[in-house]
């Protein structure tokens, strides 16, 4: 496992959102952490198009 040092706030950051965009093509892992959650994702439904008519 390799070691991660910031040295200052802007380091950290950058670091961060590196990480972050990295995990964003990994799926299985995101899909590890839900599943360790015991949540799941549903997409929200779209409202009618009756909802918006007065």
């Amino acid at each position: 496992m390799q070691r991660l040092v910031a040295r200052t706030l802007s380091n950290l950051e950058t670091l961060v959102r590196r990480r972050l965009k990295a995990l964003q093509y990994r799926h299985s892992i995101l899909d590890g952490f839900l599943a360790g959650t015991g949540l799941t994702l549903d997409r929200p439904n779209a409202p009618s198009p009756r909802a918006f008519t007065r």
